[in-house]
């Protein structure tokens, strides 16, 4: 039996959620960044929420890693003149995770244009509640 491991340089968060995800200042740092700085989209098969800053904010990734269980960080990367990380949320961590957290805070109003982006990541993805996606 062969046992599918992480490629190098590719970081996986213990799947214990923190005892603190929700509280007020977590939920809110992890919305801004995603507002600043998130990708909400897919590869066409699986929906994903990305995010990619440079390499000097590991300790902000690793933190991610903790606040959303089973989301990984890949890097660092040297490419093009940067060097960073990226930091994805898929399958289980992101439909078990983090939509339901996203979908509590109230964004709508703060941002429209993100809104949107996350709600025609959800469409695409057929991501809605209710849609026997497990989010």
């Amino acid at each position: 039996m062969t046992v599918k491991q992480p490629p190098p340089g590719c970081y996986t968060s213990p799947v214990t959620p923190p005892a603190s995800a929700t509280d007020p200042f977590t939920a809110g740092l992890l919305l801004g960044l995603l507002i600043g700085e998130g990708h909400f989209g897919g590869d066409g098969r699986q929906p994903h929420v990305t995010l990619r800053m440079h390499a000097r904010h590991e300790p902000l990734f690793r933190w991610l890693l903790h606040v959303v269980p089973g989301s990984r960080l890949y890097g660092p990367y040297r490419h093009g003149g940067r060097h960073y990380y990226q930091w994805m949320a898929r399958g289980p961590a992101l439909r078990e995770v983090l939509l339901p957290l996203l979908d509590t805070l109230p964004w709508p109003d703060l941002d429209p244009p993100t809104w949107e982006r996350y709600q025609a990541m959800k469409r695409t993805y057929r991501l809605e509640r209710g849609s026997g996606t497990g989010s």
